[in-house]
Order: structure tokens, then C-alpha cells, then sequence
């Protein structure tokens, strides 16, 4: 089974070894959907779509206009399975893509999601997905804690291993999407332009990304708040039209939105490796005991306590521990910019 490959970098802080995720490339599949306007009526049937918010920025004023046109909705999520969503949930195509990239025979779809985004000038963040472990994941578990147990290499036995599709409808200006699959310290490549109808299918866990900057740019970047919504205008346009507060901010034909969908799935190289390690989950006093043990033994003057895994004071200290390694060459980022 093909997984991530792991190397060790020296943090500057107690001598402590931080882990470099990354993975080989992805593969590049053309020709998905047979007909794309079975995907626009989906888009239609979900709308409304909200701006991207989530842990990059958790306290952000719900009436400050700092929100990049970024908008996103899930269709497939824990529960919530919206009518239609197997057109991506099940693509055969796709999943075999996972199969011979990882070498591997159970593939367990789990997550669709789209994003949505017009005029933005700057990239969105380079980084690597949220991981996820055998009993623990966001709905559970604090974000930094998640994104610490990866770095520090301590819960790669728990891990579960992802394979992501990044599924693009349409050719936009700019849109492209930057990937590193020579690991951080290589230059990364770009997928961007003939993106119409493709789908890249990887490891985008263990492998940085960036999208990269997505017209028009004539206005540079346009800010909403969270409050702004975007859908199908109630005319027979064809227009896409973003409303804030009750005004309309932008307003646009579908082909003029750079419209990605999102495929996540579960990946064991057999039955045998998946009941093994389902059987083997975390609890939050497991993470934080592991983590505690590996302090000591390093001699680290820092403890985690069950009762205080929300402290920012900790998990800053956690996190300056285990670092997360900086791709080459990477482009500004709208959370530096807005």
C-alpha cells in the first residue's frame, strides 16, 4: 500500500524531530462527468453557498466585510447525503484512481463538498488537509491537536489514510491549483489551464496545495462578510449573484466561477487492516498520555491536561513543538493579505 512518505527535520526547539509529510503525484484523470450539466443542476439544487470560514479563521466578525468570494457548501458529510451527490460520492473512475494510487483494496467514500470562488487576486493558504484518526476527528477533537498529532509523527499508526479527488467543471481566468509532490522543499507544479472536466485523485494530506489566484481582476480582491450568500439569480439570466446584508456585491454566469468539487475517502489495503484498526481508537486521554510520554522523555517542561485541551496557551506550545513544515516557493496568502 502506497502512504505518505515521512522525513525528519530538526526543530529549534528541545531537540524534538519534526516530521515532513508529503506524497508521490497525483494522478490526473480527464473526461470525468459525462454531462456537466447534471453538475449545474446540483449547484442549483444546493444553493445557497457560504463564504469559507472554518478553523483559519474562527473569530471573525460576522459583519466585517474580510471574507474573499470563496464559498463552499458540503453534500456529503457525516449524515447529510444530498439527492444526487453519487454522481461524485460513487465515480467509479475515481475510485479506482484511489485504488492503484494506493495499491490498495477498500476505498470508503465519505465527503463531497464544492467551492465556488470569483475575484480574488492572491492564493488561497498552501497547506495540507485536516487529518483524521481512528476515534478522533474535528467533530471531537480541537483542531491544533489534530494538526500537532500529525506533525509530531507520534499517531501515524492511528492515522487514517485519505485519498482525496479535486474535480474541476470549468476553465476560469487564473484558478490553477499549486501542488508539491516532491515534497515541501521541492518548487511545486501547477495544474491550471484544459482544467475543464479533470480531476486530480492523491493524497492531499500529505501533500501541500495552494490555489492559486482567480478572476476577473479588474477589482481586485472583493470582500463580503460571512453573512453574504451566493445563488442562482431569480431571473432567466443564468447569473450567479452574491448578496450581503440584503444588496447585491457581485453577480456573474456559472462558467465565470471557478467551481471545484471535493471527493474524500478511506483507505485500508484490505478487510483484515480495516477491522484492525477501527478496533484501535483514540480517546482524548490516549492523545494526550502519548503526548505527555513523549514530553517526558525528552525532557520537556510541558504537561497537557484532559481537562484543558482548549487552551490556547497550550496549544501554542504544542504547536511551536511540532511545527508545520513551510512549502518552497509559495505565494501570499488571502489570510496574509485580508
Amino acid at each position: 500500500m502506497r502512504l505518505p512518505i515521512f522525513c525528519h527535520s530538526q526543530s529549534l526547539l528541545n531537540g524534538i524531530e519534526a516530521m515532513i509529510h508529503y506524497s508521490e503525484p497525483p494522478l490526473l484523470l480527464k473526461g470525468v462527468i459525462d454531462n456537466t450539466e447534471d453538475v449545474v443542476r446540483l449547484l442549483e439544487q444546493n444553493a445557497p453557498y457560504t463564504p469559507l470560514g472554518g478553523w483559519y479563521r474562527p473569530e471573525a466578525d460576522m459583519d466585517a466585510a474580510t471574507n474573499a468570494m470563496w464559498f463552499q457548501n458540503d453534500w456529503v458529510h457525516a449524515d447529510l447525503q444530498v439527492p444526487g451527490s453519487e454522481l461524485f460520492l460513487f465515480h467509479e473512475r475515481v475510485m479506482q484512481a484511489a485504488r492503484d494510487f494506493y495499491n490498495a483494496e477498500v476505498i470508503l467514500p465519505h465527503s463531497v463538498y464544492v467551492n465556488m470562488m470569483a475575484a480574488i487576486e492572491v492564493c488561497g493558504p498552501a497547506h495540507t488537509d485536516n487529518p483524521r484518526f481512528h476515534g478522533r476527528d474535528r467533530s471531537n477533537t480541537p483542531m491544533w491537536m489534530l494538526r500537532s498529532m500529525f506533525w509530531s509523527g507520534l499517531f501515524d499508526e492511528y492515522s487514517i489514510v485519505q485519498a482525496t479527488s479535486i474535480w474541476w467543471m470549468n476553465d476560469v481566468e487564473g484558478g490553477g491549483l499549486y501542488y508539491w509532490p516532491g515534497g515541501p522543499d521541492k518548487p511545486p507544479e501547477e495544474h491550471v489551464g484544459d482544467m475543464a472536466n479533470t480531476a486530480l485523485v492523491g493524497d492531499n494530506h500529505g501533500m501541500f496545495h495552494q490555489v492559486g489566484p482567480v478572476g476577473p481582476f479588474d477589482q481586485g480582491t472583493r470582500l463580503v462578510t460571512p453573512r453574504a450568500e451566493l445563488a442562482p439569480a431569480q431571473d432567466e439570466s443564468g447569473d450567479w449573484v452574491v448578496m450581503d446584508r440584503g444588496e447585491v456585491q457581485y453577480r456573474a454566469p456559472i462558467e465565470d466561477y471557478r467551481v471545484s468539487v471535493l471527493w474524500k475517502a478511506d483507505v485500508y489495503r484490505n478487510e483484515e487492516e480495516r477491522q484492525r484498526k477501527v478496533a484501535n481508537s483514540l480517546s482524548i486521554p490516549d492523545v494526550v498520555a502519548i503526548f505527555n510520554r513523549e514530553f517526558e522523555d525528552k525532557r520537556i517542561d510541558l504537561r497537557i491536561d484532559v481537562d484543558a485541551v482548549e487552551d490556547l496557551g497550550i496549544a501554542s506550545a504544542v504547536g511551536a513543538l511540532y511545527p508545520e513544515a513551510v512549502p518552497r516557493e509559495k505565494r501570499p496568502s488571502m489570510y496574509d493579505a485580508i
